[in-house]
């Protein structure tokens, strides 16, 4: 397991994303079946020497990480077993493990931008919801001197200038991430990414999770207007990660050339797009983002922010409830 960007409220409180992640686990069950067919069909599997690694380069603290390896692996198995009339698990001894659990596990430290494993060590990748993050904000988006200096916390959509450079930071680092990955995944070997994106032509404030970005940084503001926080710490302000279009990163991926897409698949979440709840809207938004306002502008703010969140996403509801929807997904990459 390597790392990504950390904005999430990490631990075991009430308040932390291993609280607030049944939503994302969701689409892991949703998207099971398919990635099983995509494992049977695409997976090029060493039968021989009967090991057999996956690498989760992508989730947040909680119990995700273990629910998408635990497919992967249930999947990969069950593939096993139709080739050679076997059960993997007769063949190695876990006598190290606790009972239940067939592999070993260990974690690495690093960004998932960059190598984290040596080359040709992973059967199957694994990024669930972490393939928007960008490894920094793009140049000149925080600088009020700058003629791309963006007010909003995040990538809105309607500022061409302001969404270019953000496509363009987001661009780079995923072709970093993919040669990265491409030189540690074995020849034939499947990237797994669960996530969402953009409508192709669709802005982000038009949809429900960008309203409640919206939201946020309109409570900070609100909160430097109080008095509380200092404007130019507001102004100063934006979150590393951009949600492309679909054609976008279908675009990205293609122009990398080092995996196939052998599937983009628009997965139907079992609780709807997002919980349009306002309470649950703001909660899981400060489960997912809580840190990263914690370390800018600290604890109490954040806290006093994501009160007023929940107060503007009871007062706009009607404005969520008609939000434009995104697209969930399950993406197989296949190693060229």
């Amino acid at each position: 397991m390597a790392t990504t960007p950390q904005w999430v409220m990490i631990g075991e409180g009430p308040e932390s994303y291993n609280q607030h992640s049944s939503y994302q686990g969701a689409l892991l069950e949703a998207a099971k079946e398919k990635m099983n067919e995509a494992i049977s069909a695409k997976l090029s599997l060493d039968l021989i020497s009967g090991r057999f690694t996956v690498a989760d380069f992508g989730c947040a603290s909680g119990p995700n990480t273990f629910v998408a390896v635990q497919n992967i692996i249930d999947a990969v198995e069950d593939k096993y077993l139709k080739a050679t009339g076997q059960n993997p698990a007769e063949n190695i001894e876990f006598q190290a493990l606790p009972a239940g659990r067939r592999y070993y596990s260990a974690g690495v430290p690093g960004s998932f931008f960059g190598r984290v494993l040596p080359k040709h060590s992973f059967h199957i990748g694994v990024i669930s919801y972490a393939f928007h993050f960008t490894s920094e904000n793009p140049k000149g988006i925080t600088d009020r001197d700058s003629p791309l200096w963006n007010r909003d916390m995040h990538c809105t959509g309607f500022n061409e200038a302001v969404k270019k450079v953000y496509l363009d930071q987001y661009s780079a680092d995923t072709k970093n991430l993919l040669d990265a990955r491409a030189e540690e995944i074995i020849p034939g070997g499947l990237m797994l990414l669960f996530g969402s994106v953009l409508r192709d032509g669709v802005k982000m404030s038009e949809t429900a999770k960008g309203m409640v970005l919206d939201f946020i940084g309109a409570s900070l503001n609100e909160l430097a207007q109080q008095g509380v926080i200092d404007q130019d710490k507001v102004d100063s302000f934006s979150t590393p990660l951009y949600i492309a279009e679909e054609g976008e990163l279908r675009q990205i991926i293609k122009e990398n050339g080092k995996f196939t897409i052998e599937a983009f698949e628009d997965i139907i979440h079992p609780n709807g797009e997002f919980p349009l709840d306002p309470k649950i809207l703001a909660v899981s938004f400060r489960a997912c983002c809580g840190a990263l306002l914690s370390a800018h502008f600290g604890v109490d703010t954040m806290r006093k922010a994501f009160e007023l969140v929940e107060v503007k996403a009871r007062e706009e509801f009607s404005r969520i409830q008609n939000a434009k929807p995104g697209m969930q997904y399950l993406i197989v990459l296949r190693k060229n």
